[in-house]
């Protein structure tokens, strides 16, 4: 079986985890077959928007840790799980030149948590939660967690999170500032259409700069960062997008973004 279905719909590229009776937990399989399907959406121009979610009742519960070789099973061996498959995998989905939406249908723990926090948007459904189960194990967050969390909800609630390991309800995640958005369950692809579908229609290349200045925000000065701000704008002001949008709005018209870069 396929573990990772991949959809098309004009410019948005819909990658759904495919293992719902394991709650779309990750395999070494499942792992290749996701960056696979990234790396391709990355490099195809008609992609312009990403979405990522899960089938059936989960969006992931994380690792699969009946698998030996898993980075939740016990340490040893010549491969190292996070290094080969989750850390390549965060910096591919934190990375593109394209928006990479999350759309929770449900239980997100452990690793599969902080794979929907690497994403640039995220939006839930009522139902769903978020878990960081791995003090339960033994072990630490991994998959960006320990780099995410602090950012989105601050270091007293990242810490709550990690050490207690209780399930945040998607209510309270968006109160917290840890998801965009948090709709009823029946709305969610309604609602992620419609975002994915703005995100697509919009100027695409200035998105994927602006992803750009605000990762280096987190370790600039102010003076690096207005100093990037000049660069990238400076990019940005030459594009066809850039262009067609101040044409557009000159002439009270909507713009027709490309996302071409010239």
């Amino acid at each position: 079986m396929t573990t990772v279905q991949i959809a098309r719909d004009g410019a948005i590229r819909r990658l759904t985890l495919n293992r719902p009776d394991k709650l779309n937990a990750f395999t070494r399989d499942r792992h290749a077959e996701l960056r696979a399907a990234l790396e391709a959406a990355n490099a195809d121009a008609q992609c312009r928007v990403v979405v990522l979610t899960g089938a059936g009742r989960a969006f992931s519960a994380g690792q699969d840790l009946s698998e030996a070789a898993g980075p939740n099973a016990a340490s040893g061996g010549a491969e190292n799980p996070l290094e080969t498959w989750y850390n390549p995998l965060i910096r591919l989905i934190a990375t593109p030149e394209k928006p990479v939406i999350a759309a929770v249908n449900g239980v997100a723990a452990g690793a599969g948590a902080n794979i929907a926090l690497a994403c640039d948007l995220v939006l839930a459904a009522r139902s769903a939660s978020f878990l960081q189960a791995f003090a339960r194990v033994g072990l630490i967050p991994d998959a960006g967690g320990t780099y995410c969390l602090p950012r989105l909800v601050g270091a007293q609630r990242a810490r709550g999170l990690v050490m207690l390991a209780e399930p945040l309800s998607a209510e309270k995640a968006e109160a917290w500032g840890l998801v965009w958005k948090v709709v009823d369950d029946d709305r969610l692809a309604l609602e992620v259409s419609s975002v994915a579908g703005k995100l697509a229609a919009g100027a695409t290349y200035a998105l994927a700069l602006a992803k750009r200045a605000l990762a280096a925000s987190a370790s600039n000065t102010l003076n690096r960062q207005l100093d990037l701000e000049r660069d990238l704008q400076q990019l940005a002001s030459a594009s066809p997008d850039a262009r067609e949008g101040i044409a557009a709005f000159l002439d009270k018209r909507a713009p027709r973004f490309t996302g071409r870069t010239t």
